[in-house]
């Protein structure tokens, strides 16, 4: 019996992978081709992208290290909904964009979800023309080839977001798509472009909106979880599943707001998130954040200092000895094994020599010295987080496909290669570093000896 051909890997999904890797950053493309381990958590979000795709709604926070691994999962389950005929949503937290404010951070935070917008057809973003092109051109086929023309397209448009006007903000929502179908008949590529302009919450003023569209609201701050409902709703009338949200950086709320009510303010939408996902009061709809166990657990800044948070976040004491319980909305990212960590250092030596094992630039034995020598400079710490080991292994392929005369043994034995890490550990440390900005209602933060 002959051995099947090797698959060769793509030149765009492979240097999408080895750039991203060696810059520390989560590829984009070929996940697929480097995933390891995770498989309970991996079997967790499948069951909640099942629950948002029959009509429900889904919570969680992804928690772990800094480099182990939360980014990536997040762009695992991003590439996992699109395969189930979700619409993705994507933004990192900043202090320009939050999830609650009166200043219109959660207006820029919105405008950065519907840009990065995510289809099957549009992996990487910009799907949200696309998602409204397809539920036109599906009503618009359905009345036309019954006989029916724009006008009656229209009415149509109308009478299929008849429940969404009863929402709040669908009246409005739903006179923007009929804009958009008008410049869509008639070429108005203006008239299509504002209606996309409000659609991404890009308006700053009810005037403009109203000379541009003829409509008197827009998505602003106040009307940001609304305006999501919404969307997650419209996109099961384009014919998807529903929408998955993914947002990264949940750090930003605990450790780097300066404002303790700041604070206390974006944890109360993360309870009404949380509340009404777990209660069942939305459908189609599936929230994915990240941050680290501080972020989380810090009972000074984090999400337990809020004591409603902490009561629905915090495990029961059935969980130790290796036990687990994805049924609570947290999901600890467990450290990766020696054993998986082989196997991703493989896969990505697979990667970078295209899928081809004929040209692969280290063997198996490297693979180990790079593990033993991780071990020694980073400890147990490089199972927990293997970020550092990834980009040194990459940097390590990169040097000896450009340098054939290199020896990997020489440069794997170098007190360059592999470093740990120089950043503060612990929330104090960020603090007296000024990396964690001090409550500005924290008496203590200002005392001074």
């Amino acid at each position: 019996m002959s051995t099947p051909a090797p698959v060769a890997i793509k030149r765009r999904e492979r240097d999408a992978v080895i750039q991203s890797l060696q810059a520390g950053l989560v590829p984009r493309q070929g996940l697929h081709l480097i995933q390891v381990g995770r498989k309970k958590e991996v079997e967790a979000m499948l069951q909640d992208l099942e629950r948002i795709a029959g009509g429900a709604a889904s919570f969680r926070i992804v928690v772990g290290r800094f480099g182990s691994g939360k980014s990536f999962f997040l762009n695992l389950v991003r590439t996992l909904a699109l395969q189930k005929n979700l619409v993705v949503l994507h933004a990192d937290m900043t202090m320009e964009r939050r999830l609650y404010s009166t200043t219109g951070e959660a207006q820029a935070l919105y405008n950065e979800l519907m840009r990065n917008l995510a289809t099957r057809a549009k992996p990487d973003g910009g799907g949200l023309p696309g998602l409204v092109e397809q539920w036109i051109s599906r009503i618009s086929q359905e009345v036309k080839g019954a006989g029916g023309g724009d006008d009656q397209v229209k009415a149509r448009l109308f009478s299929d977001l008849k429940d969404l006007q009863e929402m709040v903000g669908g009246f409005e929502f739903a006179e923007v798509l009929a804009r958009y179908y008008e410049g869509h008949v008639a070429g108005d590529d203006a008239l299509k472009a504002a209606a996309l302009r409000w659609l991404r919450a890009e308006f700053q003023t009810k005037t403009d909106a109203r000379q541009a569209l003829g409509v008197r609201r827009i998505i602003n701050d106040e009307s940001f979880y609304d305006s999501l409902k919404l969307m997650a709703a419209f996109s099961v009338k384009a014919g998807y599943a529903g929408i998955l949200t993914n947002i990264d950086e949940l750090v930003v709320l605990s450790h780097r707001l300066p404002s303790k009510r700041a604070r206390q303010a974006n944890y109360e939408m993360v309870l009404t998130l949380i509340n009404d996902c777990l209660q069942g009061s939305v459908g189609n709809l599936g929230f994915v954040f990240a941050g680290t166990d501080e972020c989380v657990e810090d009972s000074r800044r984090g999400l337990f200092s809020y004591e409603a948070l902490r009561t629905r976040l915090k495990g029961h004491d059935f969980i130790h000895d290796g036990l687990v319980d994805f049924s609570g909305p947290v999901v600890k990212l467990a450290s990766l094994s020696a054993e998986e960590l082989f196997v991703l250092l493989a896969n990505i030596r697979h990667v970078h020599a295209s899928g081809d094992s004929t040209k692969y630039a280290v063997t198996d034995e490297a693979l180990l010295a790079v593990l033993r020598r991780a071990n020694e400079v980073l400890g147990a710490e490089y199972f927990k987080t293997p970020r550092d080991v990834v980009r040194s292994f990459v940097g390590l392929l990169s040097v000896l496909d450009q340098n054939p005369g290199a020896n990997w043994q020489d440069l794997v034995n170098t007190g360059a290669f592999i470093r740990k890490a120089e950043k503060p550990t612990t929330v104090e440390e960020e603090l007296a570093a000024g990396i964690v900005a001090p409550d500005d209602t924290d008496d203590l933060s200002t005392l001074k000896l």
